[in-house]
């Protein structure tokens, strides 16, 4: 039987990167694909990668002929049928549901600037002629045909993109140190590695925009004259590795990779590695260890991988975002990448903001703009019109940066002066509910587990400091405990061997520069401000204002509150565990914090 003829040239698009999945996406796109199937309707239904606006997901894209594009927002299977009757059929776009439409780009993204980002959420990840109606591959083209391997180093040299992994060196200085390093072979190895607790700004390149990632490293093969690449992804990211073995598979087939690309004498291959998952392996070194089939731990350096890398021979490195601004930069060319940014800081960077944030997502905005423009122009500002007290910048190593300084702007330099690192892009958004001592102690814990051991510093360091946050959290602090918690930081900063132990102290060196009055509650008066820590509050409940409803009794899980109907009830505190479910279902606010 014939199709039934829509529009010539519409598509639907749903996104179904992994934030899509999870909010039910595949539900969406097999209710689509049900009601197309019904309805014997002639419309191509494609998938898409995460555009960024995680708060909204699920995401349903319908896209006219001339390219203009309305998008619904948390979509359900529920709501497909009206979309496909009223504005497919009907024309009449769904007002409520919309969150993006021709003329109507949101906050969010109209304040953004995509360059590693540009094609996410825009195209079909798993396919090729998706990238190439995009541009894709011309880089390429462009340098095999017209410029020679020092004329690429050179642009990306002077376009100032620096290593977008956390590190922030210089990446055509690293290229260039590649190439004219003594020996053969040598390899390009991605870093695809994301391990920090709220990142994802590499695995949405990864699941949205995976050729991007294989044309950057198949410009820097050609650079650095090298035949083979390795992209090193932890095992975690099945969505990820299932489309980089197409996008290989097809770039293999169209002749962008394997022996003499393009017709010329360049020949290059990559290989995915996958990671069981160690933290520390994010270091290029420890990762280059685990790739070689070695336990992951860091290397002595000198020398450095460019000189002596992946089985000792000349090796360059770099994370999937620095690898994706490349194709851009030698289609647009230095100048215009150089042309964002502030001072030594070039380009735009990809954050990934998280927290106790109105509008959470990926966000990719030009290196100079203030924290502020991040989390409350484009991020919408703070959820239940709680007040901002802190931003977590920089993964579990990086720092926290309190409201007087909300006017930093995100450049590498900047952003060091308060303590902190850019980092690989990790934003965590915490608000006044949060205790700043707790949340130090949260992410020393990650890192003192994900520590590989090599070094005392790190291994014992780290412990020791766990130790000490913990007696503050649970009211046992002693009046040295921040001189001693300051002294031990700055020995494992000044003593470990690399980036995780020199950074692992952030976040305790942070919160005592900034939060240090909350340090001194919890030890002289063993009370926690944010009433968050658990040995340091209790839950009381009001005589005056409770009515005796019984609800807070039937709903605690240990017995701990007793009370005749109609009488005022109370709380055992030996038997409390402070898990705030009698506040929450209290309905008339009898219960308090102290």
């Amino acid at each position: 039987m014939a199709k039934t003829k829509v529009t010539e040239g519409y598509i639907v698009r749903v996104g179904l990167g992994t934030c899509g999945i999870a909010a039910g996406g595949t539900e969406v796109y097999e209710a689509l694909a049900q009601e197309i199937k019904e309805r014997n309707l002639d419309l191509p239904l494609e998938k898409t990668g995460c555009i960024g606006m995680c708060y909204e997901e699920v995401l349903v894209d319908v896209v006219a002929p001339d390219g203009k594009t309305w998008a619904y927002g948390r979509v359900t299977p529920e709501m497909v049928p009206q979309i496909v009757e009223k504005h497919i059929l009907g024309g009449q776009a769904l007002e409520e549901w919309l969150v993006r439409s021709p003329g109507k780009e949101p906050e969010f993204l109209s304040k953004q600037k995509r360059v590693a980002l540009q094609n996410c959420g825009r195209i079909n990840p798993e396919s090729l002629e998706g990238y190439r109606a995009q541009q894709g591959y011309q880089a390429l083209e462009k340098a095999i045909n017209s410029l020679t391997p020092a004329e690429v180093i050179d642009e990306i040299f002077q376009s100032g993109l620096r290593g977008r992994g956390g590190a922030g060196f210089p990446t055509g200085f690293k290229w260039r140190a590649t190439r004219e390093a003594a020996g053969e072979p040598k390899y390009i190895v991605c870093n695809a590695d994301e391990g920090d607790p709220g990142a994802f700004m590499d695995r949405s390149v990864l699941e949205g925009d995976p050729h991007a990632l294989l044309e950057g490293m198949l410009l820097a093969g050609y650079a650095v004259g090298a035949r083979e690449g390795y992209i090193y992804i932890r095992a975690e990211y099945p969505l990820a590795i299932e489309r980089l073995k197409k996008a290989i598979g097809q770039a293999e087939a169209a002749g962008f990779l394997g022996e003499n690309i393009l017709n010329s004498s360049f020949s290059f291959h990559i290989h995915i590695a996958q990671g069981a998952g160690a933290f520390v392996c994010g270091e290029e070194t420890a990762l280059l260890n685990s790739l070689e089939g070695d336990r992951g731990m860091p290397r002595l350096k000198p020398p450095f991988p460019a000189q002596s890398g992946l089985w000792n021979h000349p090796t360059n490195i770099n994370n999937v975002e620095t690898f994706a601004n490349i194709p851009w930069i030698i289609r647009q060319g230095a100048d215009a990448f150089a042309a964002f940014g502030k001072g030594r800081s070039k380009g735009t960077k990809v954050f990934a903001l998280a927290g106790k944030v109105v509008r959470g997502g990926l966000v990719e905005v030009p290196m100079g703009v203030t924290l502020r423009e991040i989390i409350y122009d484009i991020g919408g500002g703070i959820k239940d019109g709680k007040a901002f007290k802190a931003i977590q910048i920089g993964g579990p190593s990086g720092g926290c940066i309190p409201a007087e300084l909300l006017d930093t702007p995100v450049t590498y330099e900047d952003i060091t002066k308060t303590g902190a690192i850019v980092g690989s892009g990790g934003m965590i958004v915490v608000d006044e509910t949060t205790c700043m001592v707790d949340l130090a102690r949260f992410f020393l814990d990650f890192v003192q587990k994900e520590s590989c051991g090599k070094c005392i510093n790190c291994r014992i360091g780290t412990k020791r400091m766990l130790e000490i946050l913990t007696r503050i959290t649970s009211g046992e602090g002693k009046e040295d405990d921040l001189e001693l918690l300051e002294d031990l930081a700055l020995r494992v900063k000044e003593g470990s061997l690399c980036g995780l132990g020199q950074t692992a102290p952030n976040p305790v060196l942070t919160t005592l520069r900034y939060f240090r009055d909350e340090y001194q509650a919890h030890i002289r008066d063993k009370k926690c401000p944010a009433r968050s820590c658990k040995a340091l509050i209790q839950y009381k409940i009001d005589p005056q204002l409770c009515i005796g409803c019984g609800i807070c009794k039937r709903n605690c899980p240990v017995g701990a509150i007793s009370g005749e109907a109609k009488e005022a009830h109370t709380i055992d505190q030996e038997l409390c565990t402070r898990c705030n479910t009698c506040f929450e279902v209290c309905p008339v606010k009898a219960i308090s914090v102290e």
